[in-house]
């Protein structure tokens, strides 16, 4: 209820005392009803606007509901599941926050907050939900889902770089965010296996940063090279460097072979592709470019990156989804590097499996 307080000055002119009437009203907060999602969507509408279906998000509910569970009931807080669906809006669309907000009629500023929220705690969880096989049978899984493909043997993983748009950090170091394609970019490295999980994700590089510099700098390099995958072998494409525990293709295939290991290879390494278009087509906003502050967007991408892995595991997919094409690809240049035993790794590979 709006309350009205008139102070009246004393004045013994009649037009003064109208003139010099002052009402003062108090503000009263508004609380809008919030719609409840899961009951006035049906299935696929839920899924069209948050990307998942209603079972998969009352999952994901349950493994972050209490670390951002409101401290007091006071004031309409938001609860968890209402937390969890602002933010699959934004991610779901890429749209300004204030649109989101007007969704659930909150203040932009509260999207802004929850996004934050809610992207931490999930990054939070990356890595119990993105890693690299940790034991032989792990292994041999991976392994056999990727020899099923074209016949390529002990693959636990594909590697590849994919640019998210952002706007312009700002400062100094702005200009090392512009690609080739000369917007600015986030160079996301990921590495994933058969099923198209999320194995591996570097998401704070630049966009000018070649594929193979991010790699070369990458834990999961140094691990290689510390034989930690001994015997095991990551399909990467010509920008990267052939070592003995990473398989480019042939620039030039002759023989029969050599053109079999290289179609073998391109069938194979298929599934990092496919992978950047399932987690782009599910979060859109990967595709239209975040506006985050530069510390929230990688964020972000760790966070979308778990959930990815989440649906998949709940086999929720993300065929159906339109891909969007707002920013050119980005092509690296050939890496001509010749690494110590890897081309004879790679004849090894012609000579024994594919002749």
């Amino acid at each position: 209820m709006e309350l009205a307080r008139v102070f009246e000055s004393s004045s013994s002119s009649s037009d003064e005392e109208l003139g010099d009437l002052l009402v003062v009203v108090d503000r009263v907060k508004v609380f809008r009803d919030r719609r409840n999602p899961f009951e006035i969507y049906s299935e696929a509408e839920f899924r069209d606007r948050y990307r998942f279906y209603k079972d998969t998000v009352r999952h994901i509910i349950t493994l972050i509901e209490d670390n951002i569970a409101p401290m007091t009931l006071r004031n309409c807080s938001l609860s968890p599941a209402d937390q969890l669906l602002i933010a699959l809006r934004f991610y779901a669309t890429g749209a300004f926050q204030i649109l989101v907000g007007d969704d659930y009629g909150v203040h932009k500023s509260t999207v802004c907050r929850v996004v934050q929220r809610v992207s931490e705690h999930l990054a939070g969880m990356c890595p119990h939900f993105v890693k690299m096989p940790e034991n032989q049978q792990e292994k041999l899984l991976v392994k056999t889902g990727f020899h099923a493909i074209r016949g390529f043997p002990n693959v636990i993983g594909c590697v590849d770089g994919s640019h998210v748009p952002i706007t312009s950090p700002g400062g100094e170091n702005a200009e090392l965010f512009r690609n080739r394609k000369t917007y600015f970019s986030i160079n996301v490295q990921a590495v994933c296996d058969s099923k198209l999980n999320i194995r591996d994700i570097v998401a704070r590089w630049p966009g000018s940063t070649h594929d193979s510099t991010i790699w070369n700098a990458s834990l999961l390099s140094a691990r290689c090279e510390n034989r930690e995958f001994q015997g095991s072998y990551i399909l990467g494409d010509s920008a990267y460097g052939c070592t003995p525990y990473l398989m480019t293709p042939l620039l030039n295939p002759t023989t029969p072979a050599e053109r079999n290991y290289n179609a073998a290879h391109k069938a194979t390494r298929n599934c990092i592709e496919r992978c950047f278009g399932n987690w782009k087509r599910r979060f859109a906003c990967l595709s239209l470019g975040l506006r985050t502050k530069l510390e929230n967007t990688l964020t972000i991408l760790v966070a979308t990156a778990v959930l990815h892995n989440i649906a998949i595991s709940q086999n929720d997919q993300a065929d159906d989804f339109e891909a969007i094409q707002q920013y050119e690809d980005v092509e690296n240049d050939i890496n001509n590097d010749n690494f110590p035993g890897g081309n004879a790794a790679r004849r090894a590979l012609i000579d024994t499996v594919f002749r």
